[in-house]
């Protein structure tokens, strides 16, 4: 089971306090750490001092680790234009020697859009968006060398692009999709993605959106392996007050759907990521909450990890 941790800078985090989790989450030994892609704070809590920007940060985190994995889980497809968007990765990848993934995602929270002036269209069209963003990254990626990339879509247009630079990762890095949606989400997993990532729900609903996964990768054809993610949601402590301390952010009033986290104890973790892993599940991405709490990655460093070799 591959491990990594996954954070949400935007409740309040500083550049160096996720360089300083991002230093320890290696030396803990996690495979990876990502990040959210919010400008604002879910929560009636405004997040001081403020968001910072995934992919300024993650070029930060690129210079100043060695062998950690970074990247997006996920990456607003509202936010970014894809051609630029591409150039951006690939820099990054190249500046972190072959580290980074992108998580993409359609875009959700409206009032984030709304506070920074990012135009915020329907649902469907955000699909469609995200889709031809996926299109458009793939095909700048893999277009050989010497040649341009031309790409002519209902909301984006390319015109002899020279598809650079290139991204150390070939043919591209990882691109995660994630989401709960029960019908685009799997197909653009099934057609572009290297992993599917369910985002903190139940061992069930999990399930379910694997199987629908896997159901869109049989109807095209796939071939090619697909890596299936579970996200969980974590606040564990070596005494139930200090699990209950730690899961006390988890129950303040958010603009979150439901979730379904792991509140007690290390045992309690390792079974859920046990029961994801007779899903299919071979990764997990597990949610911190207060970044400032470095005991709570050395607690499921030392008493997870060991029990999932």
């Amino acid at each position: 089971m591959r491990v990594c941790l996954f954070v949400e800078p935007h409740r309040g985090a500083t550049y160096d306090t996720q360089l300083n989790f991002a230093r320890h989450t290696e030396d803990a030994g996690f495979e990876g750490l990502l990040r959210a892609d919010h400008y604002r704070a879910l929560t009636p809590e405004p997040g001081l001092p403020g968001p910072t920007d995934a992919w300024i940060t993650l070029a930060g985190l690129a210079r100043e680790t060695r062998t950690l994995r970074i990247g997006t889980l996920v990456n607003s497809a509202t936010f970014r234009m894809p051609g630029p968007l591409s150039i951006m990765v690939a820099q990054v990848d190249q500046m972190s020697g072959g580290r980074v993934e992108l998580g993409m995602g359609a875009g959700w929270v409206e009032r984030e859009h709304t506070a920074y002036g990012i135009p915020f269209p329907a649902v469907g069209e955000r699909f469609d968006r995200l889709e031809e963003q996926l299109e458009i990254l793939t095909g700048l990626w893999g277009t050989p060398e010497g040649r341009t990339y031309s790409f002519d879509g209902k909301h984006y247009h390319l015109v002899d692009a020279p598809a650079l630079p290139r991204p150390v990762q070939r043919p591209h890095p990882p691109i995660i999709v994630g989401g709960k949606g029960p019908r685009r989400t799997p197909q653009l997993a099934a057609r572009y993605a290297d992993e599917y990532n369910m985002p903190f729900k139940t061992v069930a609903e999990t399930a379910a959106a694997f199987d629908r996964v896997r159901t869109a990768a049989e109807a095209i054809g796939r071939e090619r392996p697909l890596t299936l993610s579970a996200g969980i949601v974590v606040a564990i402590g070596r005494t139930g007050a200090e699990a209950a301390r730690r899961a006390a952010p988890l129950h303040v009033k958010s603009a979150l759907p439901p979730e379904d986290p792991v509140e007690g104890s290390p045992a309690q973790l390792v079974q859920r990521i046990g029961e994801m892993r007779e899903i299919g599940a071979t990764r997990v991405h597990l949610r911190l909450i207060e970044m400032d709490d470095l005991d709570h990655v050395d607690l499921i460093a030392s008493e997870v990890l060991p029990q999932l070799t």
